[in-house]
């Protein structure tokens, strides 16, 4: 592994369980709602979940972080 790989996958391993869980759902082309229904939260949790998991993987749009998270698990 290479040192921009571990500081790569660190950044997945500084989601938390929940933000993986919506991360996987967003992933699955899940809209905010569907995603807020699904694991009964408040559309504005979910969006705050949104905001953060951007914030942690450094990206500003959903296809990005889509792009990033299916990268990693390939």
């Amino acid at each position: 592994m290479r040192v921009d790989d571990a500081a790569f996958e660190s950044v997945f391993t500084s989601l938390s369980k929940r933000e993986i869980e919506v991360m996987d759902l967003i992933a699955d082309g899940e809209s905010n709602g569907q995603i807020a229904r699904r694991l009964f939260l408040s559309e504005k949790t979910v969006k705050n979940h949104v905001n953060r998991i951007y914030a942690k993987l450094g990206v500003d749009s959903r296809v990005t972080a889509i792009g990033l998270w299916r990268s990693r698990h390939q």
